[in-house]
């Protein structure tokens, strides 16, 4: 999320009929809860400043977290406010966050959410549709000239993870190992039914990793699955460009939620199509059979059935169809029109 934010940020200050001063937390992540909180609590004196100083047109928040602050403002921001939301930062499943939530939305008057299933969270929480909107995440454009070559990835792929990919498809998950992911659902009930000759690689960590390693090591296929934890750059791009086909098996969690699925475009701009849950966020990302498919969530044969196809089949044009179609519809530059255009309507 932080680095989503700081693209757009990035695609903003890019534009000449734009003039942007920013208020943010650079910080490691050693003591992240304490340095966010001292950051929000001075954010009661630093946005009246910023107003004083700068008389914006607009106040834009990055999450509902940071325009959580809003509540506790004695004097109200003349300027309209407006904050993005993700997912997570809508469904938190605590009760004092969610009964709290209903406040920040009447100090809003602008609201854009990643995904349609997120604006829909919204709604359900409290905020009035008329001042909600959906528009997606972008990626960085920048990013395409750090990706290697296909073979020269496979072959850093080959040494990092003692594997050999010769006549191999690749499967490629990344992403944080929490429960919406559905990793473990894959390795229990999808991947033995997908054809033998594929590896399937998962890159990062997170609270499942103990679950999603049990899961692997009950697997008859252990030896071609890769738990690889979280990877430098270099080789998570050398994952991307040496990938044939993304998946993101989510299942439904109470409380939690897909709000968009970035990586899934980090997938496609590589050039890798991507077979996914039909599933909240995810149902805005992909355009089925032009960047991948959506499969209904939970039904293991329609997944493995699917990969299967896409492998065997049309895996050449789909992938290029792929790479043009997020390179034309979800680059920052393109994705910032729709937001400047919505902040201008607000104010």
């Amino acid at each position: 999320m932080q680095n989503v934010s700081i693209q757009m940020v990035n695609a903003m200050k890019r534009r000449d009929d734009v003039e942007m001063e920013t208020i943010i937390l650079n910080a490691t992540w050693k003591f992240i809860g304490v340095k966010s909180f001292f950051f929000l609590v001075s954010l009661l004196w630093r946005i009246p400043s910023g107003i004083k100083k700068f008389n914006p047109d607009v106040i834009l928040f990055s999450s509902m977290v940071t325009a959580g602050v809003l509540p506790f403002m004695i004097r109200k921001p003349e300027p309209p406010c407006v904050t993005i939301n993700h997912g997570q930062d809508v469904t938190l499943p605590f009760f004092v966050y969610q009964w709290y939530i209903k406040y920040v939305f009447k100090n809003l008057q602008g609201v854009i959410s990643v995904s349609s299933a997120t604006r829909q969270a919204c709604i359900d929480r409290g905020m009035s549709p008329e001042i909600g909107v959906a528009l997606p995440n972008g990626f960085d454009m920048n990013a395409l000239k750090k990706l290697p070559e296909k073979d020269e990835a496979r072959s850093l792929l080959e040494k990092e993870f003692n594997i050999d990919l010769t006549n191999k498809k690749l499967l490629l998950t990344v992403g944080r190992q929490v429960k919406r992911k559905g990793h473990q659902w894959f390795i229990d009930n999808v991947f033995h039914k997908i054809d033998k000759n594929t590896i399937y690689l998962m890159v990062g960590d997170g609270p499942e990793n103990e679950n999603i390693n049990q899961a692997r090591e009950r697997s008859a296929d252990k030896d071609r699955i890769i738990i690889a934890g979280k990877q430098p750059d270099h080789i998570l791009n050398a994952a991307y460009a040496g990938a044939d086909l993304f998946v993101m098996p989510n299942i439904p969690v109470e409380g939690d939620m897909e709000g968009f699925g970035i990586v899934l475009l980090e997938a496609n701009r590589a050039g890798v199509p991507a077979i996914a849950s039909d599933l909240e966020g995810i149902k805005d990302v992909i355009k089925q059979g032009v960047n991948g498919y959506r499969v209904p969530h939970g039904d293991e044969d329609a997944f493995a059935s699917k990969v299967n196809k896409v492998l065997s089949d049309n895996l050449e044009e789909l992938s290029n169809s792929a790479e043009k179609y997020v390179r034309e519809n979800f680059n920052w530059d393109s994705v910032v029109d729709k937001y400047i255009h919505f902040l201008k309507s607000v104010n």
